[in-house]
């Protein structure tokens, strides 16, 4: 699967890495309720020779008018209409290849990650149940993830199907055609399972509580957080605004729905750090305890494990069902990638830190982690402290090449609908907050104020554009934003 909203060069290089026959793609699609093209993405990426595809089935959506190239398209209705309704599946080895997810946000040659079928469908089906205590015959389940991104594919596609779960689809946005879509959706079909992105929930938060306080969530009873480390103010708003909703004019359930914080990644194939609800006594912003059956460590340089109340590289010492099973085509690339940092470990390239308890907080990319006169800043530690001040809706922090201290702290932030930006003072505040939080060490040098961050469809801050922005370069590729206007939005708010 290709997110839709790739470029035609992104898709391209996907079809060439991946030496595919077919493309299976619509007409066009819907955003905000308006026609959004497909087939033309592909018909520029395959215009000129050089690629491998014979054959582009076309779904009709939304009726839009395409180019056709006889002999190459045909339309999946003449195609697979006449198919019979029944299929007995044909058995396959555990290790026969499922899917190749090429993850987002790369330079450079794609790296198509590649998942085989006993094991990656194995550990999807398990923890889909144990982390969501899922019940097939009572639970509505919705996770709001793109399907082209491997939580779509795991907790939308696989492993829902696999244990006949009841589940919400959406196709949309959150704010389309009003900003509390979700929380109609959640009352109309009574959901009781939501998994969602920090992202989104920030995005609620900046709203206001006023908009999901108008729905009856009390249908939900365990709501779950992924693609990212969720910043603890986060945590609770979701706890106590979205999973304390009672749905009796404004009354709140004596116990809120709990929440597990899940860590996983494309390449591990499923959850891998979890509380489980009802057992775990949870830490508003850690994932907590690894899974049963998998073995999660801390390290330090020497790959050494680390005490409690220590941080270091998150690491996993042994194998796991659903792991990756190489790089589509570059063993070489692989090995490079996962297993050269640490002898006969793997390491994607998350810090961690275990608390006093020896619970696992996470710090965000390792290269995320700024060198600022010689002191090592997580970046997800600053964004953390930003986030703590009432004005604060969302943050991104950088670290920006600067003469004196090697790097600078910069930061983006959007404040709450409800803030007022007092310019210099606002600016001030924020950084005074930080060190109060942090130290003096750690007051970003600069702050912006903007209006949206540039962000991918799974809710991942492409930290490498503001890096752009923030070292005076124009931003570079912004294809896989979920909104590619947003480097425009930011750039007229500087000049502001």
């Amino acid at each position: 699967v290709v997110f839709g909203g790739f470029s035609a060069e992104a898709l391209r290089s996907r079809i060439d890495d991946a030496e595919a026959k077919l493309v299976v793609t619509a007409d066009g699609t819907y955003r905000r309720g308006k026609p959004s093209p497909l087939k033309p993405a592909v018909d520029e990426a395959l215009a000129g020779a050089g690629h491998t595809v014979r054959n582009v089935v076309v779904v009709k959506r939304n009726g839009a008018d395409v180019d056709w190239h006889e002999g190459r398209d045909h339309w999946w209705a003449d195609t697979v209409g006449a198919a019979s309704a029944e299929h007995t599946a044909a058995g396959h080895d555990a290790e026969h290849p499922l899917f190749i997810l090429y993850t987002s946000g790369t330079t450079g040659k794609p790296k198509g990650i590649l998942h085989t079928t006993g094991g990656y469908l194995t550990q999807t089906a398990y923890t889909h149940r144990a982390v969501f205590d899922l019940h097939p015959e009572t639970d509505v389940y919705w996770c709001t993830a793109d399907v082209g991104w491997v939580t779509g594919h795991s907790y939308v596609a696989y492993a829902p199907l696999i244990n006949g779960a009841t589940q919400v689809m959406y196709e949309g946005t959150p704010d389309s055609p009003h900003q509390g879509r979700w929380w109609e959706i959640i009352e109309k079909y009574r959901v009781s399972i939501l998994y969602t992105a920090p992202t989104a929930i920030r995005t609620f938060m900046k709203w206001g509580t006023d908009i999901p306080a108008k729905y009856d969530l009390s249908s939900i009873r365990v709501l779950g957080s992924v693609g990212e480390p969720i910043n603890p103010e986060a945590w609770m708003w979701y706890r106590e605004t979205i999973g304390a909703n009672n749905g009796n004019n404004g009354e709140r359930k004596e116990h809120p729905a709990p929440i597990v914080d899940t860590w996983w990644q494309t390449e591990t194939g499923a959850q891998m750090i979890a509380p489980l609800p009802g057992v775990t006594a949870t830490k508003p912003g850690s994932a907590q305890v690894p899974l049963p059956g998998i073995a999660v460590d801390v390290v330090d340089e020497t790959g050494a494990s680390v005490p409690n109340g220590h941080g270091g590289f998150l690491v996993i010492r042994e194998p796991w069902p659903a792991m990756l099973r190489g790089i589509w085509g570059d063993p070489e690339r692989f090995k490079e990638t996962y297993w050269s940092r640490f002898e006969t470990m793997y390491f994607a390239g998350d810090g961690a830190k275990k608390d006093e308890d020896g619970d696992i907080w996470l710090l965000g990319r390792v290269d995320d982690v700024m060198n600022i006169s010689g002191h090592r800043l997580s970046t997800a530690e600053i964004e953390s402290a930003l986030v703590s001040h009432p004005a604060v809706a969302e943050a991104a922090v950088v670290g920006a090449a600067d003469e004196t201290t090697g790097q600078a702290v910069v930061a983006f932030v959007i404040l709450r609908g409800d803030a007022t930006d007092t310019g210099e003072d606002t600016v001030t505040e924020l950084r005074n907050h930080v060190g109060k939080e942090i130290g003096p060490i750690a007051k970003p040098k600069t702050i912006l104020i903007v209006p949206e961050l540039p962000k991918t469809r799974s809710g991942k801050i492409m930290r490498r554009l503001l890096k752009d922005v923030a070292e005076g370069r124009e931003p570079g590729d912004a294809t896989t934003l979920a909104d590619t206007t947003v480097m425009a939005q930011i750039a007229q708010s500087l000049k502001k």
